[in-house]
């Protein structure tokens, strides 16, 4: 008898012992997936529309970044209150483009190099900023990082202080946008950013290898490579996130259709 009550209380016992595993399991497996989607989400959308060129819709407000490729190109989107300009090259300057698009409600922040280029029209619009300056528009803080080349057999194509990168700033939320650059100092000393665009096209910008190394080092929550293609053809992408992933698995890599399929 003392044998069969012995038998009860250790299946008892063991089961006991499974119900318990299994709620930890649960539990574990909840926080992980509310840790992952914690970490990847994030309060604008991404329309990438060529290139450099892409709308952020972030909440009521829409982003143009760099719009080029004719007005046609940003039919399905509303228009914009913000549109920011990184340098005077054409994959990011296009004044046709422009001068297409509904601007009246917008602000347009720009280098000096790009504001000089730019029909009298628009002066009312701009908000020039330099290297290192900072500005605040419809409730959004956006500071100009610098964005050159250090190759030697590179420097004419981005000369430091003529162009901008920028880091958008909201609620607590930061996005880079590195516009034409090598993996730069400035890129690299980033912190708290919660999602970056990062070019990686030759001879004009750096190597997928390069980008990937300063990607490293910033540690972005999520990394969106755009502008990869030179007149080199493609830089390889996949190589970009193999690196990437490699050295900090973390990093979340968001490949997004920047040439209409024709990668």
């Amino acid at each position: 008898m003392k044998k069969i009550l012995l038998l009860i209380l250790a299946c008892i016992t063991v089961l006991s012992c499974k119900e318990k595993q299994a709620e930890t399991a649960t539990a574990t497996s909840e926080e992980v997936t509310k840790t992952v989607e914690t970490k990847n989400e994030l309060p604008f959308k991404v329309n990438p529309i060529s290139h450099a060129t892409m709308v952020l819709q972030w909440g009521d407000t829409t982003i143009y970044v760099d719009p080029v490729g004719g007005a046609d190109a940003f039919a399905a989107h509303p228009t914009p209150d913000l549109i920011l300009i990184t340098d005077i090259h054409g994959d990011h300057l296009n004044v046709e483009t422009l001068e297409g698009l509904d601007t009246s409600n917008a602000k347009i922040i720009a280098p000096q190099a790009v504001a000089d280029k730019m029909p009298e029209a628009f002066v009312p619009l701009l908000d020039v900023l330099n290297n290192g300056d900072s500005k605040e528009r419809f409730g959004f803080v956006v500071e100009a990082i610098p964005m050159y080349n250090l190759r030697e057999e590179a420097l004419k194509f981005h000369t430091k202080g003529r162009g901008n990168g920028y880091v958008i700033e909201k609620d607590d939320t930061r996005v880079y946008i590195s516009g034409d650059t090598e993996d730069i100092p400035e890129m690299r000393a980033l912190t708290d950013i919660d999602a970056a665009f990062v070019c990686m096209n030759l001879p004009y910008t750096m190597t997928e290898v390069s980008a990937a190394d300063a990607v490293l080092d910033f540690a972005p929550a999520n990394i969106y490579p755009y502008h990869y293609r030179g007149s080199e053809g493609l830089s390889d992408v996949a190589n970009f996130k193999t690196i990437v992933n490699k050295g900090n698995p973390d990093i979340n890599v968001v490949q997004l259709d920047w040439y209409g399929g024709k990668e």
